[in-house]
């Protein structure tokens, strides 16, 4: 089955018209160098190899900037298959939908020398006429997002049909109305972090003053919000439940920490989880009951009408 992603083709979509005109989508990369000896078809591998080459160009760069960097180039170059369907901004409230159709082509000297053949369909999608979770998707922050999740709105933007406007194919959630009201919440979050119980100690991961903490990627998935310890002393993964089982969620928690303590704390770092729903849930309390270095919250939504 295609996957669907979100590809920005240079900050602004400065690149955006030319590779429309060429056939093609890209991006830059830190290293300057051509990646062709290093693309295996495992994530693991290439970032095993690739870090630490950053790292030593970077020295200043933290590992997590480095994982980031590193798993952006492998997803634009190896693991986005031909095939498969990208959407990129014209940086003018428009996107262009493409087919993938090339392999991995490196062009030195020019802008976005990590490139891939796309053909151009002839359709394109308003920003304005997609749902809200679609449009917070697609206008997340970083190079590329994995967007496979709204497979049925998009399909129906391709062949021209009135798309839904609540979907969730991820095969995981119970309550589809749950995900897309958690949905709203995590950017309610991560616009109110710094005054919330969690914010006084931890901070979104920035990077370059960009929040790139929010939706971090994963060789299992993205995490919901990946925090940092204002000392620098621990990371935080930050999972909402979204309307998914609760031992998926916890599952899925404890995979996204065990990939931050591998692959992204420095070597003084602990890393520690946090679950939050927004109701009380048996089966979570009594899996973290064994589980200490996860923590659960529960959120209130308080709503009031004032006369005017």
């Amino acid at each position: 089955m295609k996957s669907y992603y979100r590809v920005m083709l240079g900050k602004q979509s400065v690149h955006a018209a030319t590779c429309f005109a060429n056939g093609y989508i890209g991006i830059d990369n830190d290293l300057q160098i051509d990646i062709e000896p290093y693309l295996t078809d495992d994530w693991r591998q290439f970032n095993a190899k690739m870090v630490p080459e950053y790292l030593r160009l970077y020295p200043s760069k933290s590992k997590i900037a480095a994982g980031l960097a590193c798993g952006v180039t492998w997803t634009v170059c190896k693991g986005i298959l031909k095939g498969d369907i990208v959407l990129c901004p014209d940086g003018k409230g428009t996107y262009r939908i493409g087919e993938i159709t090339g392999d991995y082509d490196f062009q030195p000297g020019q802008d976005l020398p990590l490139r891939r053949a796309v053909h151009w369909l002839d359709v394109s999608i308003e920003r304005a006429s997609m749902s809200d979770t679609l449009k917070r998707s697609t206008g997340s922050i970083g190079t590329v997002a994995n967007i496979s999740g709204y497979r049925d709105e998009l399909e129906a933007f391709i062949g021209g049909k009135a798309a839904p406007k609540l979907l969730s194919t991820d095969e995981t959630v119970e309550d589809a109305s749950a995900f897309a009201l958690e949905k709203h919440l995590e950017d309610f979050l991560v616009q109110n972090w710094a005054q919330t119980d969690l914010g006084k100690d931890y901070d979104i991961y920035a990077e370059d003053g960009e929040k790139v903490g929010q939706q971090y990627p994963t060789d299992t998935g993205p995490m919901d919000i990946l925090a940092i310890r204002k000392d620098k002393s621990e990371l935080l993964v930050v999972e909402l439940k979204k309307g998914r089982a609760s031992d998926v969620v916890v599952g899925q928690t404890l995979r996204y920490m065990g990939y931050a303590a591998q692959e992204l704390a420095e070597e003084s770092q602990k890393v520690r989880g946090v679950i939050i729903a927004l109701e009380d849930d048996q089966r979570i309390r009594r899996a973290l009951a064994v589980t200490p270095s996860i923590e659960f919250y529960r959120y209130q939504i308080s709503f009031k009408l004032i006369k005017v």
